[in-house]
């Protein structure tokens, strides 16, 4: 089986259309309730707006408009990001065969250069994709592994610390006992404007995953089956008031490599939060796979912009250990 020797470089558009695009469509990211931007304009300023309230007027000839529409934004700071992996010839063969040897459409005898090129680029994004999903979450400028840029938990946490806010604080022990506890908690601390978006169905509890599961062993356990909801697919989505949970499977991540709490629960609206992408405004951004005759290592290297924030404090409710 042959190495690929020559150089693929995703720039320009491609890089957006070819690569970033399908990359998290796969993934699913945004199944995860993150608003995702491509290459907005840098700096990234989100617009948010809403109605003036009261429009209506007894009818009288004349303007009688009353206040404009509110409008409201938020800067993003883009942080320059490098994605970088390498494997040597020897691990090569492993790692390809495993990717592509359920494709029936592979003779593994036969192998073409865009067999191989293709099979790289999905384990590149897979890791890529990824790490995107923990930094977008629990991403710590200060501390840990995951330093590319600060999370939407943590720019939360800081900004609720700022205005003199208290969290919801768990019991010391996560268990299906105070599950509820902790819900209700969380519930009652939200704005009554979060809660007046319940009926949009754009609401969701992220949480970490040992809630879920406390949750989940409550459901089980008392049969609640109204609180649950079984897809087609064999997936079974939880809910709370009617508000869906999503474990953010960031949990270990959480424990061993940044200060967070180790149990989180968030209830905000899903178009609250963003993950924002760039690779139009950054000259040096590209996707580059090569292999380094030196080392016998096949490389890839990715550079972009990137950056996750939430728009809107009233719409959040946090909870954490």
């Amino acid at each position: 089986m042959a190495l690929i020797e020559n150089s693929k470089i995703y720039s320009g558009n491609d890089l957006d259309i070819l690569f970033f695009r399908p990359m998290l469509a796969e993934q699913t990211l945004q199944e995860h309730g993150v608003r995702v931007l491509f290459n907005m304009p840098v700096p990234t300023t989100i617009h948010l707006w809403s109605s003036a309230g009261s429009v209506l007027r007894p009818y009288e000839s004349g303007w009688q408009g009353g206040a404009s529409a509110i409008k409201e934004f938020k800067d993003i700071n883009m942080r320059r990001v490098k994605a970088e992996s390498a494997f040597s010839a020897s691990d090569y063969y492993a790692r390809i065969y495993e990717h592509i040897i359920t494709r029936p459409d592979v003779n593994i005898q036969d192998l073409s250069g865009t067999d191989l090129e293709e099979a790289e680029t999905a384990i590149f994004k897979r890791a890529i994709a990824e790490d995107l999903k923990i930094s977008t979450w629990i991403g710590n400028t200060d501390a840990g592994q995951y330093n590319i840029f600060d999370g939407i938990l943590k720019k939360i946490r800081y900004t609720l610390d700022d205005e003199g806010i208290e969290p919801y604080i768990f019991p010391d022990t996560v268990s299906a006992e105070i599950v509820m506890e902790v819900f209700k908690g969380v519930w009652d601390n939200a704005s009554d404007e979060l809660k007046s978006l319940k009926k949009d169905g754009h609401l969701v509890f992220y949480v970490s995953s040992d809630v879920y599961q406390a949750y989940e062993e409550f459901v089980y356990l008392n049969s609640i089956e109204k609180d649950m909801l079984n897809c087609t697919d064999g997936y079974t989505t939880l809910y709370y008031r009617g508000i869906p949970l999503v474990d953010l499977g960031v949990t270990s991540q959480m424990l061993t490599d940044n200060d967070f709490p180790s149990s989180v629960c968030l209830l905000t609206d899903s178009r609250n939060l963003v993950l924002a992408l760039n690779t139009s405004d950054y000259p040096d951004a590209e996707v580059r796979m090569w292999y380094n005759p030196d080392e016998m290592e096949n490389r890839q290297r990715a550079v972009f912009l990137a950056s996750a924030d939430f728009m809107d404090l009233r719409l959040v409710s946090l909870g954490n250990a």
